[in-house]
């Protein structure tokens, strides 16, 4: 039996694999906050040799990284961390809207701050061990001056050590700003799943609803790079006057 063995495509997959490689690299380089939100990365040579690779290889992992939105390109000075805006954060995950398509950006109220234990769904999000130390937060998320959605946030004390209640609350712009500007973690994508559920009455006094009412809940579990676990969350939308209608991207 011959076996045929074309040089061209094993030249390719080997290149392909290798790009991939150089990506993953500079990812856990931002995972590890080696490079920061607004930060400038170095030179193509210097990460080039560090990497070992050529330069046409490491430009096609960064070509990638710049479509993603994780690294901008400034003409004259160099690749940086992209540094996300309020309005980004806004748009790509903030998916509530009124029924006559209305958006608006939300007034947040912080209802509840603590520290402890997260439960098993918590861990199993959060990649974390049943006995990791957690941050939880509530928050009401309000509409055209009436409370719409509660939040119930949890955070892992590892990722986000010296979280204060004051943070939260005099912070000035999103939540997901204040993890990128205090702690170095970028949100970079969500994963999302949406059930049906009933307010209970402590719920149900947040949204101003009866107890028992028809929510929609939302569990949420934010990655910043590498796919990293930063955030899980679980939301519950007073629908009467607003839906879930995330944006296309």
């Amino acid at each position: 039996m011959r076996i045929s063995y074309d040089t061209n495509m094993h030249e390719l997959s080997v290149g392909a694999t290798l790009y991939k490689s150089v990506k993953r690299q500079i990812l856990a380089g931002l995972a590890s906050g080696e490079w920061k939100p607004g930060e400038v990365i170095p030179a193509e040579k210097r990460l080039s040799q560090q990497f070992g690779v050529s330069i046409g290889t490491l430009r096609k992992a960064i070509d990638e990284l710049v479509a993603e939105n994780i690294l901008i390109r400034h003409q004259g000075r160099g690749t940086f961390v992209a540094m996300q805006s309020r309005d980004h954060h806004l748009f790509h995950f903030f998916s509530v809207v009124r029924q006559d398509g209305e958006r608006a950006s939300p007034s947040v109220s912080l209802v509840q701050f603590s520290k402890g234990k997260a439960d098993k769904e918590g861990c199993e999000r959060l990649g974390i061990s049943s006995t990791a130390k957690v941050f939880r937060l509530t928050n009401t998320l309000s509409l055209q001056g009436a409370a719409v959605q509660i939040d119930e946030i949890t955070l892992p004390e590892a990722l986000f050590a010296g979280l204060t209640e004051a943070q939260l609350r005099n912070r000035p712009s999103t939540l997901y700003s204040l993890y990128q500007v205090d702690f170095g973690l970028n949100v970079i994508r969500i994963s999302e799943r949406i059930r049906a559920a009933l307010a209970s009455a402590a719920q149900a006094r947040l949204l101003n609803v009866k107890p028992h009412s028809a929510l929609l809940e939302t569990h949420r579990t934010a990655f910043s790079y590498n796919n990293q676990p930063i955030e899980y969350r679980v939301s519950y939308l007073n629908t009467a006057h607003h839906e879930f209608a995330p944006r296309e991207v």
